[in-house]
């Protein structure tokens, strides 16, 4: 019984840990041949971050390609271009009256009132596009989006890993 139990226990675990808090996705160009590609440059126009999270990008995003078994290079294959940006997100919650009855006042029981609040915050994305130089047409595209813009402890933590998230899909598996 206790075998089991351990069992059930360690699935549980596995299941929660592999839930992602980020939204990735990607998209590929199916005539691209991405076992051609072996050089990149990363070209960081439209990165508009600050110094120490554009460190965090790059250098994870350099890490990711790397394992991928890319190099980077002056005459590349692959042009890397990295955007970011974030948008403001009001979340609204509302409580229910329900649960809320009490005695009171002359008319005896009575129902709780129904209560909305708003929460606003930043969250952030980061793009990846990868650029086939010789025919300058885009071939693969990740973008991932979740990571927690106003909190400088959970940037830190959460770049390196949206990168590997977005990174995880390529090269992309054909179907």
């Amino acid at each position: 019984m206790k075998k089991y139990i351990f069992i059930l226990l360690a699935v549980a675990t596995l299941g929660l840990t592999s839930c992602s808090p980020f939204q990735v996705r990607s998209d590929y160009a199916e005539t691209a041949n991405f076992t051609s590609y072996k050089t990149y440059k990363i070209r960081i126009d439209d990165l508009k971050l600050n110094d120490i999270d554009k460190d965090r990008v790059l250098n994870e995003l350099s890490r990711q390609l790397q394992s991928k078994g890319l190099t980077s290079g002056e005459n590349p294959d692959l042009i890397v271009n990295v955007k970011a940006n974030h948008k403001k997100i009001t979340d609204i919650n509302s409580s229910s009256p329900y649960g809320m009855w009490g005695w009171g006042g002359p008319f005896g029981w009575g129902v709780g009132m129904n209560r909305t609040w708003t929460s606003n915050y930043n969250e952030g994305a980061l793009i990846v596009d990868l650029v086939d130089t010789k025919s300058n047409k885009l071939v693969w595209q990740g973008i991932g989006s979740g990571i927690s813009v106003d909190s400088p402890k959970s940037k830190q933590r959460q770049i390196p890993e949206i990168m590997a998230e977005i990174m995880k899909n390529y090269p992309p598996q054909r179907k």
